[in-house]
């Protein structure tokens, strides 16, 4: 069953490879990935996007809202800043855009992030969803794996996490699952909360810093003013931004692009996480320390 999206100024190679989600595989000329329960196969096709299910849906709701097809770029950008260093990186990859992902997946996923290059973490989530996450039908009638879910992950052993190649994020992972399986974190009631005590609720986990609580404020749970600042981003904002600083704080960091990109920031940091790595490179951001 396919649905097609007439949607313009969408990248989807930019947004499916930008670092936010870890499950999407290209295959041929288009990606395949699970989203919630379902296989999903998605592909550019003239003016739009093409998806493709194996099993017949009446409501395309889940995937519109995953995608963010439904949304106007042109009015997101015109928040941004205007200076050099976000029209440079807009220019870069117009159309990326923001996926909405389930919040127990973008937690799960970005304490395994931790120190790790985007290949590294897909093999440990690949990994956890073969073991653990339950069968879904492909297309073709082979087998996908929807990612486990906190249930599922929180009666294992910190043994059989490791083996995933998780290492010294195995524990912080199964904490986070039984905090969730149990009630100790409702990532529901979180999404409601405002930004600080957002945060503040997810770093009051194990393994979760400033850094992974906003990529899953961002990503998991629809704060769009959350900026993480990675190696990358802080390599952005220090040579863009800063240029004569001798000596910026992680503090000063987060104060600046907590209100200089307004309120879609967390969009902001994306284009120029985005930018640097595939643009600029590790060399640039060597050259700035």
């Amino acid at each position: 069953m396919e649905r097609i999206w007439r949607v313009a100024d969408y990248d989807l190679e930019a947004t499916l490879e930008s670092g936010q989600a870890f499950g999407w595989d290209r295959v041929g000329k288009g990606w395949e990935g699970v989203v919630g329960r379902r296989w999903v196969r998605l592909e550019v096709c003239d003016g739009g996007i093409r998806a493709t299910v194996a099993v017949a849906v009446d409501d395309w709701g889940w995937l519109e809202r995953y995608l963010g097809v439904g949304e106007d770029l042109a009015k997101i950008l015109a928040t941004f800043p205007d200076d050099g260093p976000l029209r440079e990186a807009v220019a870069s990859s117009r159309g990326l855009r923001l996926l909405r992902q389930d919040a127990w997946e973008a937690l799960a996923c970005f304490i395994c992030s931790s120190t790790k290059q985007i290949v590294q973490i897909r093999q440990m989530v690949r990994m956890l969803r073969e073991r653990y996450g339950e069968r879904v039908e492909r297309r073709d009638g082979g087998w996908a794996w929807a990612f486990p879910g906190p249930e599922r992950l929180a009666v294992l052993q910190e043994s059989e996490l490791r083996d995933c190649k998780l290492g010294f994020r195995a524990p912080y992972l199964l904490g986070a699952a039984r905090a969730v399986a149990g009630g100790a974190l409702d990532l529901e009631v979180v999404r409601g909360m405002g930004i600080e005590e957002a945060r503040a609720a997810l770093m009051g986990l194990r393994g979760v810093g400033r850094k992974v609580a906003d990529c899953v404020l961002l990503f998991g749970l629809g704060f769009e003013r959350a900026f993480p600042v990675d190696v990358w981003v802080r390599a952005a904002l220090a040579r863009m931004y800063f240029p004569r600083a001798r000596k910026l704080t992680a503090r000063r960091l987060e104060e600046f692009s907590g209100d200089y990109f307004g309120p879609h920031g967390g969009y902001a940091q994306q284009y120029l996480f985005h930018h640097v790595r595939t643009k600029l490179g590790r060399a640039w951001v060597r050259e700035g320390k």
